[in-house]
């Protein structure tokens, strides 16, 4: 950091803009890493005096409050750990998250929703904030296809190990008879990317459709055709928004989530190229089932990748899904 800091002193650093953004945004990611270790470090020191203090006053309540800080300390830690294991271009980027139900009708649409509120408390257990861009709700019951936004340090270095179909197995709510049954959801995470990033889009490639919000957003939203739908022919990529009251806002950010979609995309081409000359079977495939949820006839959620699994689905349903992000990153590299 202190060799970047020293280029920005020089009186031609901007000479040249993007080079001066893109020193200056390396030196702002530094800088998160570096405090961090900094504040780990005086949290030892600060519980080491609490410490000595409750052992020669013999202070129980001094004692607790060197207890408090270590087990701050040990969360914090383990954040650091995840973060070390993110070498991504795009890691660092906020993330967004589209969640789009399989075949089974209702009972699909439902596991939908329960994929989104998993997400959705993981997001705020972390203290990241989220942000609806599309919403087509179930036509009985659940979602039918949703994308949010998810606003945070890493938050596409999280959430990347989520991209796969989630597969769910339980004693449908739905079905009268109380039988058992196996619903499906695809999950695609792709980072927000930066406006230096050039992606070479052809208008003639595009078919852009206007339609009226189906989700909750007031009578505007809802009386005119403020919805963007653009697919790309070439790729037959489509995405869409109708978070926002514009309809120019919506095609902005429906032109953004294209632009990383199709980043997205040629990145997987190539890594599928590296594959077929390396035999790197580590990567997954766009389609591949990575988890199962099960809740009967026992509990168990497991990551078909990783290996990894829990008996605890409540816990992470409830967005406790850490350990399976931390498996998946240790089992990448």
């Amino acid at each position: 950091m202190q060799k970047l800091e020293h280029l920005t002193l020089n009186p031609n650093f901007w000479n040249n803009p993007d080079a001066a953004r893109k020193t200056q945004l390396a030196i702002s990611q530094l800088q998160y890493p570096i405090e961090g270790w900094e504040e780990c470090r005086e949290t030892v020191e600060d519980a080491d005096i609490l410490l000595e203090l409750a052992r020669d006053e013999n202070d129980e309540e001094t004692e607790e409050e060197a207890a408090q800080l270590i087990s701050s300390l040990d969360a914090r830690l383990k954040s650091f750990e995840l973060e070390c294991m993110f070498g991504g271009e795009h890691d660092a980027n906020n993330a967004m998250v589209a969640i789009h139900a399989g075949a089974g009708g209702t009972e699909a649409q439902d596991w939908v929703d329960m994929l989104l509120r998993m997400y959705l408390r993981w997001a705020e257990i972390r203290g990241f904030s989220t942000e609806f861009l599309d919403y087509l709700a179930g036509d009985e019951a659940g979602v039918k296809s949703v994308t949010i936004m998810v606003k945070g340090r890493y938050a596409y270095g999280y959430l990347r190990s989520e991209m796969g179909i989630h597969r769910l197995v339980r004693i449908s709510p739905f079905d009268v008879n109380g039988r058992r049954h196996t619903s499906f959801a695809s999950v695609f995470v792709f980072p927000e990317l930066d406006d230096n990033i050039n992606i070479d889009i052809n208008e003639k490639d595009l078919r852009i459709d206007t339609y009226r919000a189906s989700g909750a957003g007031g009578q505007h939203v809802n009386k005119t055709s403020s919805a963007i739908r653009i697919t790309h022919l070439p790729s037959n990529i489509v995405v869409q928004c109708q978070n926002e009251r514009s309809q120019h806002r919506n095609k902005d950010i429906a032109m953004k989530m294209l632009k990383a979609r199709l980043y997205e995309r040629e990145k997987e081409l190539q890594k599928e190229e590296q594959k077929d000359l390396h035999g790197d079977k580590k990567e997954i495939s766009w389609g591949s089932q990575i988890r199962s949820y099960v809740m009967h006839p026992y509990r168990m959620v497991k990551d078909h990748r990783t290996g990894y699994e829990t008996g605890n689905i409540d816990s992470v349903m409830n967005g406790n899904i850490d350990s399976f992000i931390k498996a998946f990153l240790l089992w990448q590299h």
